[in-house]
């Protein structure tokens, strides 16, 4: 569902790209944080005590802060990376996240992997290497891009800001709530999202010439954009950030189905090959759990280090001699 959701803006994006000339990515990413901001940052106004979106911004504002903008940049580094560089390089260089993120959620969230683990996800890889190589013998590989370079560069940095935002997404949506994930990033994402957007697309807006089918493609993307962002903590919650963005390498591939019958897509045998690998890598990731490993607590007094069951048998044996002095 996670990868329809993908797919959706990923036609939408390319409809407004290539039937109306209008590409306006950081539009688009404005629209679905005011949804966020308008339904999750909404309802943490009315929560009460240590939820509320007053107590959250007195402790962790800066936080969040840094989290929005990892967030807005991703997603407006990818799509600009489309600029500069071929589809066949945002494709595999967009998995460089899925390393990145494995590596943070070693030391941030102290997830131990297996053997298993590590061979999954060279499986899901693999199968992405299929599909590009399907786009090449399609035909798919006609546009060179620019100044390709800046485009690869592009692509690394965002991938590697979606690892730091599903990092701390998993961590939040675990250790406090879904609800304060989404209203603080609906929150700071549109303020930096508006911001960023008058400074770079202003004048690519002002030249939209705007109807009802350019207005209704928004529309899509925001919804598309807003599912994948409210549903996503949830399947996050009981799985993690790395087998969920294994799942959703699949979302090319439905694109793929997709762009057959929308934009004449040629079709190629290896697309069904490069879909059954990622779904077995996946299949195999997910059917080992990882482990967590405790941190370490050096900063624990000594004399704590008995542990709150022996601490009780020995007050209750002092209990007997001394009681009063025990009291």
């Amino acid at each position: 569902m996670l990868s329809l959701c993908i797919c959706g803006t990923a036609i939408t994006s390319q409809y407004l790209a290539e039937r109306y000339k209008v590409n306006t990515p950081m539009l688009q990413s404005f629209i679905n944080y005011c949804l966020l901001f308008l339904i999750y940052t909404v309802m943490l106004a009315f929560q009460s005590g240590s939820d509320n979106i007053l107590c959250i911004l007195k402790k962790k504002w800066w936080k969040y802060i840094l989290l929005g903008l990892a967030d807005v940049e991703a997603n407006y580094l990818i799509v600009r990376a489309y600029q500069y560089t071929t589809l066949t390089s945002v494709q595999l260089l967009d998995c460089f996240g899925i390393p990145v993120l494995m590596a943070l959620s070693w030391f941030i969230l102290y997830a131990r992997y297996r053997v298993i683990h590590f061979i999954a996800v060279a499986v899901c890889l693999l199968g992405v290497g299929t599909m590009v190589g399907a786009d090449i013998l399609a035909g798919r590989e006609d546009n060179t891009g620019n100044n390709v370079l800046i485009g690869d560069i592009l692509v690394l940095l965002g991938a590697s800001l979606y690892a730091v935002s599903n990092v701390c997404e998993e961590y939040i949506v675990k250790k406090l709530s879904r609800q304060e994930f989404l209203g603080m990033v609906g929150l700071f994402g549109t303020i930096i999202s508006g911001i960023q957007l008058l400074i770079v697309e202003y004048k690519d807006i002002a030249s939209i010439h705007w109807d009802w089918k350019i207005a209704l493609l928004f529309v899509a993307f925001a919804l598309c954009m807003f599912c994948l962002y409210s549903f996503m903590p949830l399947v996050i919650k009981v799985t993690s950030a790395t087998s969920v963005n294994l799942g959703i390498l699949t979302a090319d591939l439905y694109s793929l189905f997709f762009g057959l019958f929308l934009f004449g897509y040629k079709f190629s045998g290896l697309y069904i090959l490069s879909f059954t690998v990622i779904m077995v890598g996946f299949i195999l990731y997910c059917s080992t759990p990882t482990r967590t490993a405790e941190p370490a607590e050096s900063s624990v007094p000594p004399v704590t280090s008995i542990g709150i069951d022996n601490l009780g048998l020995k007050l209750e044996e002092n209990l007997q001699e001394t009681h009063s002095a025990v009291l």
